[in-house]
């Protein structure tokens, strides 16, 4: 049996524990500042253990890592950091799911000196779209442009935004401010957020997609010079874009986004009942011909084992956890140092226990080799 921390317990740290206990294979301490909020997700899953997450001292955080085979972040981007220099310390493999660039290149040179194996940006974008996206690439003899495209959107939205507030409002506020990462003509450029406006449609589902910060994880590394053109959107219902661009940049919201924070929480309510859309295209050249193929799967909230799961909690928390247990299991051989989203095969992650969830009916059709 694998002992690991999670540390994080809040709605993404609970939907760790939530699939992992279950499978028989993991012991867990579950850690947080707010003792009581432990305690509850602890309360709630058989060999779960709660812990007070102390980030400061640094004798007590080591104290309680050490041991584990590894320490699974489901904190605040800005937390990581000082808890991967730990997990360092100590040896022991790490796993986040920042979609922060900055903290990401920290937390990768870590991994130089780690004695154990460090995966940043393990959730679903950046997480299990670079894996799928790198699968894709695979399936031509010369890849042209690869495009990725995923939303987690409320089923029923009722306000102008369209929108309901399902994870890191911190999170959501740095993907619609950051610089945007993405390749043209071979090389990788930068982009402002929000630009680049597209709409499309899925299963009679009208859609738009835009520039965001941060989803492409590492593949502008993995693929520079070896792509034409590669690009990162946000699926949101047609509209979005228009009143984030006029709160972000006419009313300058983005010079004040711990104030934006306080707007978006006090004014869009929190919704469990969520879809999360995924989309890859792919065109390039298979035996001669121009192809286009396309992976697309749409996961719907959900419950499991008698708790209900939003839709981002069940895929973010299975991105981890499936790459938690590839590793931990030995069915993705490393001993140490940095692992990238797209050293993972597509198809050993789906067939995981918790990658299942990512599997809609269909959705490897045409594209399974």
């Amino acid at each position: 049996m694998f002992k690991v921390a999670v540390c994080g317990a809040g709605r993404i740290g609970e939907a760790i524990c939530g699939l992992l206990s279950p499978s028989g294979r993991y012991k867990i301490i579950v850690a947080d500042e707010d003792v009581e909020r432990a305690n509850s997700v602890a309360n709630a899953w058989d060999k779960t253990t709660p812990a007070f997450l102390d980030l400061v001292n640094k004798k007590n955080l080591s104290k309680l890592l050490r041991g584990v085979d590894a320490v699974i972040s489901a904190l605040p981007f800005h937390a990581n950091v000082p808890l991967a220099k730990i997990a360092s310390d100590v040896g022991t493999n790490y796993f986040d799911l920042t979609e922060d660039v900055e903290v990401t290149k920290a937390v990768s040179s870590l991994a130089l000196k780690s004695k154990g194996c460090f995966m940043p940006q393990c959730g679903l974008a950046p997480g299990f779209i670079s894996i799928a996206g790198a699968h894709m690439v695979t399936l031509f003899d010369e890849i042209d442009s690869l495009k990725l495209r995923v939303g987690a959107l409320p089923l029923y939205p009722s306000n102008r935004l369209k929108y309901n507030l399902t994870w890191s409002t911190e999170g959501l506020i740095n993907e619609y401010g950051n610089p945007c990462e993405m390749i043209r003509d071979g090389k990788r450029v930068q982009a402002l957020p929000l630009q680049g406006l597209e709409q499309f449609s899925i299963d009679g589902n009208e859609y738009e997609a835009f520039n965001t910060s941060g989803g492409l994880g590492s593949l502008c590394d993995t693929l520079e010079g070896k792509v034409r053109k590669l690009d990162y959107k946000t699926v949101r219902y047609p509209g979005h874009r228009d009143l984030v661009a006029f709160l972000m940049q006419d009313l300058r919201f983005n010079e004040d986004r711990a104030y934006l924070k306080k707007v978006f929480e006090r004014s869009i309510s929190f919704t469990p009942q969520d879809k999360v859309i995924i989309l890859v295209e792919a065109r390039g050249n298979f035996q001669k011909k121009l192809i286009q193929k396309t992976y697309a799967s749409t996961v719907y909230h959900t419950n499991i084992n008698g708790h209900h799961f939003s839709a981002i909690q069940l895929t973010t928390a299975a991105g981890i956890c499936t790459l938690v247990d590839l590793l931990l299991t030995g069915k993705f051989k490393k001993t140490k140092g940095l692992i990238r989203n797209e050293d993972i095969p597509l198809p050993l992650f789906l067939q995981n226990e918790f990658g299942k969830h990512f599997l809609d009916k269909g959705a490897l059709d045409g594209i399974s080799s």
